[in-house]
């Protein structure tokens, strides 16, 4: 797994799901939905099923370089409602 600046100075830094690189891999080798944003980066979600809460990955283009990471609240409201 790439990482960022960003991620290795602040998230790893900050966060403890960064620190669980098995989810992350997890989400990016299977995700359960994927956006691309107007900068080219992608949004990957996947479900953790050890913490029941979905996983945000954003990666750069390459889907490799992971940029930051967190748990999603709102995504699986927004998925029952089908506007992910």
């Amino acid at each position: 797994m790439k990482t960022s600046p960003h991620f290795e100075y602040s998230v790893l830094k900050n966060h403890t799901e960064a620190n669980h690189t098995e989810w992350i891999e997890a989400v990016l080798r299977n995700p359960v939905a994927t956006e691309v944003q107007n900068d080219g980066r992608i949004k990957h979600w996947g479900y953790i099923a050890e913490v029941q809460r979905y996983m945000r990955v954003v990666t750069l283009e390459d889907r490799e370089t992971v940029l930051t990471v967190f748990f999603d609240r709102n995504f699986g409201r927004r998925a029952r409602r089908g506007t992910s």
